[in-house]
């Protein structure tokens, strides 16, 4: 078993024989893409498994994100957090927008709402907020804050499959949230990713752009791209909500494991979702306090390698301190200290369905022998 690599996380996938019967379904249709019959079902069944009211679907949460800004036209300059995977950032680039960044929340790693109005401007456009790990940004003030200035907020929900905030989805809140279904998310259709809106309009409109503008066989109505899911994507996704919620269970049971075994170490610090969240457990975060705990991150993160088992450092280098956005004014150390700290000692622990419980007490182990 100790010869055995445990990566941070591993796709989760159905039984190979029931994508057969899909596949065979698809070879004899001959339909691959274009809003064919599996991706129509999987745009109705993942609006019921969410709760939400128009999804659309994409071929990565990338272009879904890149989609969405082109969508509600954002211009000028949009505050961001520096804390996420580079994608988020990316996406404003190609759209010729100014990332603006704001510090972090110390708890949840979410941007810290009562720092955002001071980083408005005459050119800010739009809030574009991260549910960091799946936890529920400072949804209510982030709103009050948008409307009292007039902006858009679309929030980067990729970790957030499934998360519901008070039992309700917190896809359901600003103007459009983005999903992602890489194969490393919780739920994934190999790549893939989606738009969530709350009107027919909008997912016209959207439906619109990522398909090259085309209304119908001769019509073509925006500049649009090439976004669109195909039916092997969405075939796999339909037979991946059969499974998740026996997924997540043991997603859950993992994160038990681990918080039960590493809450009483000093210098390992643990943040656990609210009462009020209904959580995939998509990862799961340590920090690391150098002081008390006799190591560093970076020293637990080699000693963890040496033993086959590959945390990741995530988010680390925060997105500001990359080349591309480390000369904008929001990018200084100084403007965030919370996101410099935390980005300095996280460390994400291996977490995914088929992680067998006595890896999961190993891991925990070798923690415990680090301290």
């Amino acid at each position: 078993m100790k010869d055995k690599p445990i990566f941070v996380t591993q796709p989760s996938l159905p039984p190979l024989e029931e994508f057969y019967k899909s596949l065979k379904i698809i070879w004899e249709s001959k339909w691959l893409t274009n809003n064919g019959p599996f991706h129509q079902q999987l745009e109705k069944e993942l609006c019921k498994f969410l709760g939400v009211k128009h999804i659309s679907l994409f071929s990565n949460g990338t272009l879904a994100l890149i989609t969405a800004l082109q969508a509600l036209q954002i211009k000028g300059e949009v505050i961001t957090t520096p804390y996420s995977f580079v994608a988020t950032t990316n996406a404003l680039w190609w759209n010729n927008i100014k990332p603006v960044f704001v510090d972090i929340e110390p708890q949840t790693f979410n941007i810290d709402a009562s720092k955002i109005v001071e980083a408005i401007t005459n050119k800010t456009t739009a809030i574009l907020p991260v549910h960091v790990y799946g936890n529920p940004c400072n949804i209510k003030k982030i709103n009050a804050i948008a409307k009292k200035y007039n902006l858009k907020v679309i929030y980067d929900a990729a970790h957030s499959f499934g998360v519901t905030l008070k039992d309700k989805s917190v896809l359901n809140f600003g103007d459009l949230s983005i999903l992602s279904f890489h194969a490393t998310k919780v739920f994934n259709t190999f790549e893939g990713g989606a738009i969530i809106c709350h009107d027919k309009k909008m997912k016209q409109h959207i439906d619109d752009l990522k398909n090259f503008g085309f209304r119908d066989e001769i019509t073509v109505v925006t500049p649009g791209i090439n976004a669109k899911m195909n039916e092997f994507q969405a075939a796999l996704g339909l037979l991946q909500l059969k499974h998740l919620k026996k997924e997540i269970l043991k997603r859950k049971i993992i994160a038990e494991i681990y918080y039960n075994e590493l809450k009483d170490i000093k210098g390992i610090n643990i943040s656990l979702p609210s009462k009020d969240i209904s959580y995939n457990y998509s990862y799961f975060p340590i920090l690391i306090d150098t002081t008390l705990f006799g190591k560093s991150r970076d020293d637990l993160y080699t000693f963890m390698r040496t033993n086959n088992i590959f945390c990741r450092k995530y988010f680390y280098p925060l997105i500001s301190d990359f080349s591309t956005y480390k000369e904008l004014d929001s990018s200084s150390s100084s403007n965030l200290p919370i996101a410099t700290e935390v980005s300095k000692r996280v460390l994400c622990l291996p977490i995914y369905p088929d992680l067998e419980i006595d890896e999961v007490s190993r891991i925990a182990n070798l923690i415990k022998l680090k301290s």
